[in-house]
């Protein structure tokens, strides 16, 4: 999660532009915004798993706030998202929530239909925990009120890493399985309007 949740910090450099040159707050729009994983059960069986609530929101300061509600995880199972949900996200009770401040003059010179690739960071916290967190971002401008922020590239995320160890390992038990990827690919995809 700590990469993952990185990922979306870069949604909120494209508000740095001129055309943003006021106290507007940004916020994610929900239907399309989204970050995915995957996982690998068994060593030979993929699948791609989502969070439905995914919110965000960047002042023109630069100060950002990003959230996933990770008890709005959808697997595709609906037993699988209550066992998440239950047993390695607290009960369903977690959010992961991403915090940094943004160098708003990296982008602005970022014109409509333009790309840039920047470097995020920020810090993640989780399960009572925080981390310092990197990633690389693709911002791309839509128009004067709308931006695109999506991964350059996969982000690997380890379970070790978030905590969430043991939380798998009775998954695992539970669904009867040999094996559950402990590392797993993350892409985030976040639209930001005024």
């Amino acid at each position: 999660m700590k990469y993952l949740t990185g990922l979306l910090c870069g949604a909120a450099l494209m508000l740095a532009t001129p055309a943003f040159a006021d106290d507007t707050v940004w916020e994610s729009v929900a239907d399309q915004s989204r970050v995915a994983f995957g996982s690998i059960k068994n060593d030979t069986n993929g699948e791609v798993h989502h969070f439905n609530k995914v919110d965000g929101t960047v002042t023109q300061s630069g100060a950002l706030e990003l959230k996933i509600d990770l008890a709005s995880i959808e697997t595709n199972i609906d037993i699988r998202n209550e066992r998440m949900a239950t047993h390695v996200f607290q009960e369903g009770k977690a959010t992961a929530i991403i915090t940094g401040e943004i160098e708003m003059e990296e982008v602005n010179t970022l014109k409509q239909g333009e790309t840039k690739v920047l470097e995020i960071q920020a810090t993640l916290a989780f399960a009572g925990s925080e981390n310092d967190i990197d990633v690389e971002m693709l911002v791309a401008r839509l128009s004067d009120d709308r931006v695109l922020v999506t991964t350059s590239d996969f982000i690997m995320l380890s379970t070790e890493d978030l905590g969430i160890d043991d939380g798998i390992n009775l998954l695992q038990e539970l669904a009867k399985l040999s094996g559950i990827t402990r590392v797993t690919p993350v892409a985030v995809r976040m639209v930001f309007e005024k």
